[in-house]
This record gives C-alpha cells, structure tokens and sequence, in this order.
C-alpha cells in the first residue's frame, strides 16, 4: 500500500510555499519604505492558493523554465508569483505620499504579524499530519 502525501497533507505544503513568498514580499515592502516611488505589493492569497490547489488535484506539471521537465504544484506556485503572475497586485495606499511611495510601515508590520499566525498554523498542521502518518506507520 503506498500513502499518497498530497492527499495525506492537503493544500497545507502550498500554503507554506505561498506563505513564505508573501512574507518576502512583505518584507520588501518594508525594506523599501524610504524608497521615492516604490510601490508597495501583495499576493492575492486565496486566488495563489486555489490555483496551486486545483494544480495539485489536476495532477499537472508545470514547467517552470524553458529546460524544466515540470515541476510540483509549489514550486510552479513561487514561480508564477515570481513571473508578475496576476496573483500579485499592487497596495493601494490609504494616504497620499509626496515621493509616490504607497508603503504604509504599520500596514505591512500588521500583514507580516497575520501571515506569521497563518504560517504558523499551516506548520502545526503538516507536523501533526506527519506525527499521525509515523504513528500509522510504527502500528502504535
């Protein structure tokens, strides 16, 4: 009998891809706060994570360079956001700047403080998936 891991664990592993990729933007974001025009971006989280879902059920393969047989759905995930996908958008800012900067610092330490929460619980919930599938395994 094999265990299918995609199925054992759910979307929570592209969850944890598109976390850490949006954490990184977000992190860029802050980064370039002092930074005249930058403009400030975001993942659509449900709509990256619904197309690495249905990829996932699909069981497609996507390529993610031109060399690349094709790859899992997480990783065509990151690549895709990577590429300016239409699942990044830019912020709109709640107050004008003068340097046409649309970062707003306490917005972005808010957004980075969720997504480390939802990180965190994707992380709890594919260690205790992983913790029940060794104790099916041991036969415990």
């Amino acid at each position: 009998m094999t265990i299918n891991l995609d199925n054992a664990l759910g979307v929570h592993p592209s969850a944890l891809a598109l976390r850490a990729q949006r954490m990184e933007m977000l992190a860029s974001n802050v980064a370039n706060a002092d930074t005249p025009g930058y403009q400030a971006r975001d993942i659509d989280f449900a709509a990256a994570l619904s197309r690495a879902e249905n990829t996932q059920r699909s069981g497609q393969l996507t390529a993610t360079a031109s060399g690349h047989y094709g790859t899992n759905a997480s990783a065509a995930s990151a690549s895709r956001l990577a590429s300016g996908d239409q699942d990044l958008l830019y912020r709109t800012p709640s107050a004008a700047s003068l340097d046409d900067n649309t970062v707003d610092v306490q917005r972005e330490q808010a957004e980075i403080a969720r997504n480390n929460v939802m990180f965190q619980a994707s992380l709890r919930f594919t260690d205790s998936r992983f913790k029940g599938l060794i104790t099916a395994l041991k036969g415990e």
